[in-house]
């Protein structure tokens, strides 16, 4: 059972119902007691002629790694229990000033799954450090809607199962390695991993901050264009977002078109497929489709060799390193009684007296925290790969997409089915392309696609050059509409409360 959820009698909607109740989903980890007040106060103000924006009166669910004055900001770590953040973040002022009611804190893979993963040790370790998605020592294992014995993926996991199960309109979640969009695709619903700086990272804690970034989460194309609009702008405290100034939008509908997909020259990606046959069989399918609504298919478009071989080597030497050094400089903002470093949760995780709940991360902060296994941010090899690798990546993924003159290019985003929360030994997380939008800091838009035998999501991704959110949520939506491959949770039917009477 999730740590700290603590349940209302006025709050009636399909949370209380299916969180700690039902299929005890246990995607939450804290619940905001005073948004009933709020909305109160929100539908008053409608009814006065007072609308705050466009989210005025919307439920949001946010990932407990993004901060709220309010409310503890826990990372999925029992050791930030009650860590209440000294104000919002960036983006949840922003949501907050559109009218949205932040009415809960969802469950994730703890430090956002990544941050302390036995990803790359030795066989042993591995074993050790194993720790099934959407598991944190806050908030115990959140279990996913479309099959309760499977993973909502990592690491917003409680982000994707709340917002698939009906607990809001909108979630958020955050992506350094395909964060947002696993738990998207594995839980059926739509989600946006935006344009590196295109929205802020200032409140949210840090995984790795060459790759980091928030991301909207819904079950409509509509949803995530709305609220990303909401959430775009230059913050001086994330500079990254100054790249996004002549580049953001206030509102994003007006790409929403039936038609958007016509003419628009798409790539096929394939190399990933042959994981799953169900999955693969599905994808082709999709590609039909986006030849029927009138788009230029060329098929296929293959990721370069290197990109693909050197992923693991990119991604765990960013991520380690900035991880180390970042993680401790959000932790400098806790109150006193929290720790206060790297060094600290390490520490404090492997104490036997803390009685952790999650030995498989204590074990993984162990391993990357031994000697030569994260790099300091002045260490020549990390230097090496931020500043010559990645570019060099980003270099031949522009001429992948110049060479074809794409406007996008589409794959399944996970080529597996959602995994079992506990594989049997030999099952692995599946390889995706999911990284190669985050190596380049380039928009990648996740869209239901279908739903295996056993009734298990599948999604297509729509990834594009920088700032080409109006044209992927265009394509995005002319798909949706078309399809219509949301599927309502068997675990989870909808409650009388769900509809309005009129």
């Amino acid at each position: 059972m999730g740590g700290g959820v603590k349940f209302v009698d006025v709050l009636t909607y399909p949370l209380q119902a299916y969180d700690q109740k039902g299929p005890m989903l246990d995607a939450l980890i804290t619940l905001n007691e005073k948004a009933l007040a709020e909305a109160k106060v929100l539908d008053a103000e409608r009814a006065a002629g007072k609308i705050r924006g466009p989210l005025h009166g919307i439920p949001v669910i946010l990932k407990d790694n993004i901060d709220t004055f309010d409310l503890p900001t826990t990372g999925g770590s029992q050791l930030l229990e009650g860590s209440i953040p000294p104000d919002d973040a960036f983006i949840t002022k922003q949501l907050r000033e559109a009218g949205a009611i932040i009415i809960a804190k969802a469950n994730l893979s703890e430090w956002a799954g990544s941050g302390g993963s036995a990803a790359g040790a030795p066989p042993e370790i591995v074993k050790a450090g194993f720790i099934p998605g959407g598991f944190s020592s806050a908030g115990g294992q959140t279990r996913n809607p479309h099959g309760l014995d499977r993973s909502p993926s990592g690491s917003s996991g409680g982000t994707g199962a709340s917002i698939a199960a009906g607990f809001a309109q909108l979630g958020l979640g955050s992506d350094t390695g395909g964060s947002v969009r696993g738990p998207s695709s594995h839980n059926g619903i739509v989600g946006l991993k935006p344009t590196r700086g295109l929205m802020s990272r200032d409140g949210i804690i840090p995984l790795g901050l060459s790759f980091d970034t928030a991301g909207p989460m819904a079950r409509s194309v509509y949803d995530v264009a709305v609220s990303l609009g909401v959430m775009t702008g230059v913050d001086k405290a994330d500079e990254a977002t100054a790249k996004s100034d002549g580049h953001f939008l206030k509102d994003y509908t007006p790409s929403l078109k039936r038609g958007a997909l016509k003419g628009a020259r798409i790539g096929v990606n394939r190399d990933y497929l042959g994981q799953d046959p169900e999955v693969d069989k599905i994808f082709a399918d999709n590609i039909a489709t986006l030849r029927k609504l009138g788009a230029t298919i060329i098929d296929p478009v293959v990721i370069p060799d290197y990109v693909r071989e050197s992923r693991g080597y990119i991604y765990n030497t960013i991520v380690r390193a900035e991880f180390k050094a970042d993680l401790t400089t959000y932790l400098k903002t806790t109150s006193k009684g929290f720790p206060k470093s790297f060094d600290d949760i390490v520490r404090l995780s492997n104490d036997p007296a803390t009685k952790y709940r999650s030995l498989g991360k204590a074990a993984g902060l162990a391993w990357v925290a031994s000697p030569g296994i994260s790099l300091a941010l002045d260490d020549p090899e990390y230097l090496a790969v931020k500043n010559a690798l990645l570019p060099a990546v980003r270099a031949s993924v522009d001429a992948m997409m110049s060479k074809h003159k794409l406007d996008a290019l589409v794959y399944p985003t996970m080529p597996k089915v959602a995994l079992l929360i506990n594989p049997p030994d030999g099952v692995s997380w599946p390889s995706s392309a999911t990284a190669m939008a985050n190596f380049t800091g380039y928009p990648d838009l996740i869209i239901p696609a279908g739903v295996t035998a056993k009734g298990l999501p599948v999604t297509l991704s729509f990834f594009g050059p920088a700032w080409s959110e109006p044209k992927l949520l265009g394509y995005g939506y002319d798909f949706e509409q078309e399809t219509k491959a949301l599927v309502q949770p068997p675990s989870t039917p909808k409650l009388p409360s769900d509809s309005l009477n009129k």
